[in-house]
């Protein structure tokens, strides 16, 4: 935290992305909020932390910070709305929803159908029949299953309330999950297509498909 608190040093303009991920979220956010380091003095952005990381929190320190996931609770959805009363009635009035619940929820969806598909419950006939399917999201508009076995699904900002949940600030459309990023040289010339290439690492100049090895 000393290493944050340095940042801000000299009224330098300055903000922290945090990849800390899971229960780690709440050690992060109880030191920042005892050294007093607010929102307007050094904005956090964080892609890990959501509204079950926040229940065990007073959030009344770190309002204004910000979050990036694909779905929040506070999304103002006739579909959530739905989702969140079934779950609260299911779990107690005080558990929330988060991110990871609708992409289960999402998956399982498209699971079914797939199976419905395929008329049949065998792993490589319904891997094949997973392949562009479509549900929707409880943020609006649609998932896509990808060749890639990534969803395209929109991005959200949030900002953290007082109350533990997010102001959602910002919305994209969907945007296609990529399995290896372009700005990494290694990296770039991967692809993943397992429906036309059967290959999650097929290098691009040397046309082949790379296999990972392990020692263990």
């Amino acid at each position: 935290m000393g290493d944050v608190v340095a940042l801000g040093e000299d009224g330098k303009q300055v903000g922290v992305i945090s990849t800390i991920n899971g229960d780690a979220n709440i050690g992060f956010y109880k030191e920042l909020a005892a050294a007093d380091i607010s929102a307007d003095d050094i904005p956090v952005v964080a892609f890990s932390v959501g509204e079950e990381e926040l229940s065990g929190l007073d959030t009344s320190n770190l309002v204004g910070h910000l979050a990036a996931w694909n779905y929040f609770q506070s999304a103002d959805t006739e579909a959530n709305a739905e989702f969140i009363a079934a779950w609260k009635a299911f779990a107690g009035e005080e558990r929330v929803t988060n991110d990871p619940m609708e992409a289960h929820y999402i998956g399982f969806n498209m699971w079914v159908n797939a199976v419905e598909a395929a008329g049949t419950t065998d792993v490589d006939a319904v891997r094949t029949a997973m392949y562009g399917q479509e549900f929707p999201n409880l943020t609006g508009g649609t998932a896509v299953m990808l060749p890639n076995h990534h969803l395209a699904k929109p991005v959200l900002i949030g900002e953290i309330q007082a109350d533990g949940q997010f102001d959602i600030i910002s919305q994209t459309a969907e945007v296609p999950g990529d399995a290896w990023t372009d700005f990494l040289p290694e990296s770039a010339k991967l692809k993943s297509d397992w429906k036309e290439l059967g290959c999650g690492m097929y290098n691009t100049e040397t046309n082949t498909c790379v296999q990972l090895t392990s020692n263990y």
